[in-house]
């Protein structure tokens, strides 16, 4: 338990921070410090970033800073992005799923080192 309060903060803490949290934060957490699967993990930070997406959009709504039509254009065609993903996650392997994951965020690394 004590594990799981102290991803969540840091995970709170950098996704306001960085805007980032969620899924490259989380998940690996999960799994590295709490022996997690990846799916059960995906699912947890899934629901975590739902919570925290909101707690943020509070602050930033009444700071003014949240426009509706910009956040619906992205938003809209993520939540149908993340229908297909969880779909395709189901009938990946897990190792696919941990090798495609780890190339994503060395190649976000990359990009931002570069």
């Amino acid at each position: 338990m004590p594990r799981l309060v102290l991803i969540g903060l840091a995970a709170g803490f950098l996704s306001a921070l960085f805007g980032v949290g969620g899924g490259v934060l989380i998940v690996p957490l999960l799994v590295l410090l709490a022996g997690w699967e990846e799916r059960p993990a995906t699912a947890a930070s899934l629901g975590a970033i739902a919570i925290t997406a909101l707690g943020g959009v509070v602050v930033y709504a009444a700071l003014g800073r949240v426009d509706v039509g910009y956040a619906a254009l992205v938003g809209i065609p993520a939540a149908a992005g993340a229908v297909l993903g969880t779909a395709l996650q189901q009938r990946l392997p897990v190792r696919a799923l941990t090798y495609g994951f780890s190339l994503l965020l060395v190649a976000v690394a990359m990009s931002l080192l570069l």
